[in-house]
């Protein structure tokens, strides 16, 4: 091959990787266009109020293969032992219609657990929000894939998961009754991705700064 092939076939190949990523980051940037006068926010673009979750997705991946640092920022008692522990996120699987997204946290012990991942996938009626647990050797957990399903249309920073029926059938056999009501949200801000289950009388909600970007950490277990 000559120079002069080669030289063309790495612009090709740029060519292409830009035309994926614009397609991906299309609706991000229609988020951000004019301000509205004299309110200082921003203006909310006509593809994100005809498709929040089209949106919303495409902000998940404007980030993707990076990672974030972030902690509890809620305060129940059945969390005590998050309290303070460092957290990792980190879009690593990105895609218009789903992603991955594994939450690592650090031990008391000093070591990672990495038995969590966030899927976050497009249906034919909304948004769908799983949670794949695996043991360190790669094996499902007994309790995995639970989540639900929007109900609402939501909106391009924020969407709610109310839980399904084969979640509550999963917890119904595990015995895990104050799972019935589960409800869980993610919200992603210029500044910040938030997770949060939510039921009456349980919160728990962590906060990750997007603003500064770490390392990304290994792989999530099994994956």
């Amino acid at each position: 091959m000559t120079t002069r092939t080669m030289r063309a076939a790495k612009r090709l190949r740029r060519a292409r990787t830009a035309a994926v990523v614009a397609a991906l980051l299309a609706p991000v940037l229609a988020l951000s266009a004019c301000a509205v006068p004299g309110s200082g926010e921003p203006a909310v673009s006509a593809s994100a109020k005809t498709d929040p979750q089209g949106a919303f997705m495409a902000t998940l991946a404007s980030h993707c293969g990076k990672a974030y640092a972030g902690r509890l920022v809620s305060s129940d008692a059945a969390d005590a032992d998050m309290a303070g522990a460092d957290m990792i996120v980190h879009f690593r699987e990105c895609s218009p219609d789903r992603m991955a997204i594994p939450f690592h946290v650090r031990g008391a012990d000093g070591t990672w657990d990495r038995s969590r991942t966030w899927l976050i996938t497009r249906t034919t009626s909304g948004l769908r929000l799983k949670h794949d647990h695996r043991h360190a050797d790669g094996s499902p957990d007994p309790v995995t894939l639970y989540g639900g399903d929007t109900a609402a249309p939501g909106s391009a920073g924020a969407q709610d998961f109310p839980v399904d029926q084969d979640s509550i059938a999963m917890f119904r056999a595990g015995g895990m009754t104050a799972s019935l009501t589960n409800v869980w949200r993610v919200e992603v801000t210029p500044e910040a991705y938030i997770y949060q289950l939510s039921r009456e009388g349980r919160l728990f909600r962590v906060a990750f700064d997007l603003t500064q970007p770490v390392t990304p950490p290994p792989a999530p277990w099994g994956w």
